[in-house]
């Protein structure tokens, strides 16, 4: 009985710790939207001028501009515009978009359909090739492998990712031919027509850049805990005791780094979402980051709170899942979690 009455303590601290990070994450989600809305109103961007244009404007009567303001609302002062907005995502509401015409959540869903795929690829690149050239290099270290792998990490994170977007897209789309100059699918082919293949050959080049500019902080990060591994008094005992490189990095380094690691790439979601914004724009791969530039240059307020709320709900989902995952890699973080 004592044990039982421990382990529902153990549950219900967790299931309050959880809580906490979901209240934080409400408040959180609030001032992401109040912040996007804010900038958005700074804008010098007129909604009218933007989309309906100055000549159209100059020869409307007084009644169609008035229409005209209440559609994008801009009739209204801005705290009860966003108010208003927060009043009915409270109630399940996100809006309509005042660009595509549709339910916001519609056209989220639709965009982020497509990113899906692409998101997630990239993810699972990034974060498998950063802990592999991490273990490599904090194995090798001071040799070539080491200082190519360092060369490499330290020349990607400072390169933008829409200059290696353009650079990939130069050489295997325009000089080789190898793959699609952009797009999700081909252009004139019906959708019923359209293969897996066919949107495989799309997600090439934005999935391999998206991974390619996220490996360099796990690689480099998990470089420097392994040497801080290898370095400690247990793995010089091991060594003396006749362990190879190998049996020392996958033992007892691997163990050790794995926690940091997992922190990194669940952290790197954001970068990620972010990163999409800039490729998807230059391979014209219709995503969710490029429907978050047209609502932004469109003025389209719901839209854009609607994609910026959304986002952000999966970056702190991914957070979230990190520290409900520490528990599975080291069992001491789950004992302190229940103490909480």
């Amino acid at each position: 009985d004592v044990l039982g009455s421990r382990g529902l303590g153990d549950v219900y601290k967790r299931q309050l710790f959880t809580g906490k990070k979901l209240l934080r994450a409400a408040l959180l989600l609030l001032g992401v939207s109040l912040a996007a809305f804010l900038l958005l109103c700074a804008s010098p961007l007129n909604p009218l001028q933007t989309n309906v244009g100055q000549v159209a404007l100059g020869s409307m009567s007084p009644e169609q501009v008035a229409n005209l303001e209440a559609y994008w609302g801009v009739d209204q002062p801005p705290a009860q515009r966003y108010l208003g907005w927060l009043s009915s995502v409270l109630h399940g509401d996100f809006g309509t978009s005042l660009l595509y015409r549709q339910p916001v959540l519609s056209v989220v869903g639709q965009r982020l359909g497509s990113s899906l795929w692409l998101l997630l690829t990239a993810w699972v690149l990034s974060g498998v090739l950063g802990l592999a050239l991490g273990l490599v290099a904090g194995a090798f270290r001071g040799r070539w492998p080491d200082k190519l792998i360092r060369g490499y990490c330290l020349v990607i994170s400072s390169t933008p990712a829409f200059w290696l977007a353009l650079l990939l897209l130069l050489v295997f789309s325009v000089w080789l031919g190898w793959l699609p100059i952009g797009l999700s699918v081909p252009i004139g082919v019906e959708e019923s027509a359209v293969t897996w293949l066919d949107r495989l050959r799309h997600a090439i080049l934005p999935a391999l850049t998206l991974s390619v500019t996220g490996v360099a902080n796990i690689a480099l990060h998990t470089r420097e805990k392994l040497v801080d591994v290898l370095s400690s008094d247990y793995v010089l005992l091991a060594r003396a005791r006749g362990e190879s490189r190998r049996s020392l990095v996958l033992r007892h380094g691997l163990r050790n780094v794995a926690l940091p690691a997992l922190t990194l790439q669940f952290g790197s979601i954001s970068e990620i979402i972010g990163g999409s914004v800039l490729v998807e724009q230059v391979f014209s791969y219709p995503g969710l980051g490029q429907a978050a530039v047209t609502a932004g240059l469109g003025s389209d307020l719901p839209l854009l709170l609607g994609i910026t709320v959304i986002t952000s709900a999966l970056v702190f989902g991914g957070n979230l899942a990190a520290d409900l995952l520490y528990g599975l890699v080291d069992p001491r973080i789950r004992k302190e979690v229940g103490k909480r």
